[in-house]
């Protein structure tokens, strides 16, 4: 590469960093894997090295990504908030050993802990006091996020004990536990609203909210992994973090001090394969040298402590053919590309699709069909495309662009100059997205109409529905006329319609469907708006007003009773009988007895229910739902990815974990035996 070959990929890396810089820390949302980034960084740096005179202060190679926002106060960090180098490779953390070795020249030890796939903090506490949260930021400043950080529960506002330093700072790591980033993106599914890509990215995500009072109900941990300030109880790391575990500090159970770089790689080996097991996600191992006098010695580079290192776990990812490009349109008209890939094994799951987010993401990453791409399972659960081989490009590939009419009824797209996703706006005349909302409408958590998928296709098919309202309007005959309905079928299908007539007006309003209304926000409707009639008449201040009704989703529920359209949907509901009202007597008595004086601890992800539905289901049996396990529970009601700590408790204890199924049951025999 000449001189002038060297400047030109010095400027694009460039460029590309500080896109992918902003992409993760500003937006949340990254669009290529660390080992893309570490990659793309590692020959920037190697490029600059070689060729010194085209050297940048404001280069990405020279700086800590920032996280920084306009919409918080940015405060000055008294100890600068530095990145960790980064290896995947045993030879360079070596390397690593070799340099602390030759910079000490004296005995020393290392510590090992978990990486954790968070978001960093740092904590000021004054006198035992919880004073200030401010993120990374850009490493010297970052964002004062002290009103949302305080509704962590994990994270004490009071010190316990004594014998903390009179002003220090802790630092760690904000997450999201598996099984709450499961409930969060199923959330968000149903408000119509695209999911979180990765545990990390939802964490991220949620320190940035406004309203602290939502960041309350997302079940955010944090584990602080390093103390820092004047007066400090202990010359050493391990010893001040434990000494920290007596304040009230969550610190990791997982520490491990090391003699030798042999015990460090036992540690790493170890977690490689235990990762799997922790309730939350960790992408590596930090090794520290455990001496503060030996930690200033080593002192730092530009953007990192030349003390520590980090060793980040390799996802496992495969190599497959991207074939071709399929646009979905769900039941809100969101646009979604989709990719089809030559079938490949990974993770023990056989991955022929994967999700390409959007345009941006697509233009971002410069896909071709007949590209030589790598996938990778995002957190462990969602297969995304992380990198193409561009040396493998066959030549004379064509970029795919995003399209701008709907794949289904052909109306152009539009795009929310503030959202990444394309929409169709014709959901009165688009199939997909009035097959998706019938079956929204229909299912177990919205008016519990036992009726197939399959089935809404049918009768869209037929021309006997054109919105849900018309279920109510089927006669036996309508059905006789479909392909696998008999007589029975027929009269089952049409009694659950009408049965569903009895459903309470909050699930009434989550099942219509507007934009980012999801089980808990309907219900916050509910309560605030005694009427289907109250909330359309709402002005936009008014629903903002409303708990957890922010200015975006009182924005599409504004333009949801705006559209004469849906104005006649409510119509035809309210001709059909529904319940459009708040009726407290009747919401009672769709519930029981049942489960009255149990205690219940309810963790997992459900197949038929949300969690808050199972919860709802318990309440209105006059159950009590408890967040923690104990002696006092009766039962655990565990679904999928239930949290193995609440599990092994529940067995300790000796505590009765039964499914979805078994509450189903349980409430059923009660009212069978009444009636």
């Amino acid at each position: 590469m000449d001189t002038n070959e060297a400047y030109k990929r010095i400027k694009r890396l460039r460029k590309e960093l500080e896109e992918h810089n902003y992409r993760y820390y500003v937006l949340s949302d990254p669009v290529i894997g660390d080992r893309e980034y570490d990659t793309m960084m590692e020959e920037l740096v190697k490029l600059e090295n070689e060729y010194p005179q085209y050297y940048n202060p404001e280069s990405p190679s020279q700086k800590v990504g920032s996280d920084i926002s306009s919409e918080f106060t940015q405060v000055r960090h008294d100890y600068p908030m530095l990145s960790l180098s980064n290896t995947y490779s045993r030879g360079e953390l070596t390397e690593f050993d070799t340099r602390v070795r030759k910079g000490l020249n004296e005995p020393f030890e290392y510590v090992c802990e978990l990486k954790y796939d968070g978001t960093a903090i740092s904590i000021r506490y004054e006198r035992g006091i919880f004073t200030r949260a401010v993120t990374r930021g850009d490493g010297v400043q970052g964002d004062d996020v002290t009103s949302n950080v305080r509704t962590v529960r994990s994270i004490p506002l009071k010190l316990r004990g004594k014998g903390y330093p009179e002003i220090f700072e802790a630092r760690g790591e904000v997450l999201l536990p598996r099984e709450g980033f499961l409930r969060l993106n199923r959330a968000k599914e149903e408000k119509g609203e695209p999911p979180f890509a990765n545990p990390r990215n939802a964490a991220a995500g949620t320190l940035k909210l406004q309203k602290s009072s939502q960041v309350a109900k997302r079940p955010l941990d944090c584990i602080f992994y390093a103390l820092y300030g004047e007066g400090l109880l202990f010359d050493n790391h391990y010893d001040n973090l434990t000494k920290a575990r007596e304040w009230g500090l969550k610190i990791s159970d997982y520490m491990k001090k090391c003699d030798n770089l042999d015990e460090v790689f036992a540690f790493i080996d170890h977690w490689d394969k235990q990762r799997f097991e922790l309730p939350f996600d960790t992408d590596g191992i930090v090794v520290k040298v455990n001496s503060l006098r030996q930690q200033k010695k080593l002192g730092f580079t530009a953007k990192s402590p030349r003390w520590a290192i980090s060793w980040k776990f390799s996802a496992e990812r495969a190599a497959t053919i991207l074939r071709s490009i399929d646009f979905q349109v769900g039941r809100t008209g969101a646009v979604t590309p989709v990719a089809n890939l030559d079938p490949v094994s990974l993770s023990g799951t056989t991955v022929k699709r994967a999700s390409l987010h959007n345009a941006d993401f697509i233009e971002l990453m410069d896909l071709r069909k007949g590209d030589r791409v790598y996938v990778e399972k995002g957190g462990e659960i969602i297969p995304k495309i992380v990198g193409v081989d561009f040396s493998s490009r066959p030549s004379g590939s064509k970029k795919v662009n995003f399209i701008d009419n709907c794949p289904a009824c052909n109306t152009p797209l539009k795009r929310d100059p503030a959202e990444a996703r394309h929409y169709c706006p014709n959901h009165s005349g688009c199939p997909p997205q009035i097959k998706g909302r019938i079956n929204h409408f229909v299912s177990r958590r919205a008016m519990n109409i036992n009726m197939a998928d399959a089935t809404a296709g049918q009768l869209i098919s037929a021309g006997l529905v054109k919105d849900p309202a018309d279920l109510y309007s089927l006669r036996k005959e309508d059905l006789l006329k479909l392909e696998r309905f008999a007589a029975k079928s027929s009269e089952n299908l049409i009694m659950s319609i009408s049965e569903s007539r009895k459903v309470p007006y909050h699930r009434v309003l989550y099942a219509i469907g507007i934009r980012y209304v999801g089980e808990t926000v309907a219900r916050r409707l509910a309560e605030s708006f005694g009427s289907v009639d109250e909330l359309a008449s709402a002005e936009t201040e008014r629903l903002s007003e409303a708990e957890e009704i922010g200015e975006k989703i009182a924005g599409s529920i504004k333009e949801f009773f705006e559209d004469p359209v849906n104005m006649e949907f409510i119509s035809k509901l309210k001709s059909a009988g529904l319940q459009l009202k708040k009726d407290d007597v009747a919401e009672r008595e769709n519930g029981g007895n049942a489960l009255e004086g149990r205690k219940f601890v309810v963790s997992g992800v459900f197949e038929n229910y949300s969690r808050d539905g199972i919860k709802e289901m318990i309440i209105n049996n006059g159950g009590k739902v408890v967040s923690s396990v104990s002696s006092s529970t009766d039962y655990i009601v565990a679904g999928e990815n239930m949290g193995p700590a609440k599990l092994n408790k529940a067995r300790k204890l000796n505590i009765p974990v039964i499914s979805e199924t078994d509450i189903e049951a349980m409430v059923k025999k009660k009212k069978d035996v009444n009636e």
